[in-house]
């Protein structure tokens, strides 16, 4: 039983660092392929403009690309 609750704990120090990153970086889940912007394909729809939603997307991802430390 005590190494069932020292593995348990283990794991779940590492999904509280995992979460605190994420959340501290506070960077939009990608793919590890880079999903559909490694084909240069810019938005899966054929839509001349990009819906509401979308639009504030892209603003919020490229004012995190602006202004990262690194």
């Amino acid at each position: 039983m005590t190494i069932f609750l020292m593995t348990f704990g283990l794991f779940l120090v590492v999904v509280v660092a995992m979460a605190s990153g994420y959340l501290l970086q506070r960077k939009s889940l990608a793919g590890s392929c880079g999903g559909l912007g490694e084909l240069n394909i810019d938005k899966a729809c054929d839509c001349d403009k990009p819906c509401e939603k979308r639009q504030k997307r892209l603003e919020k991802e490229k004012f995190w690309q602006d202004n990262k430390i690194i």
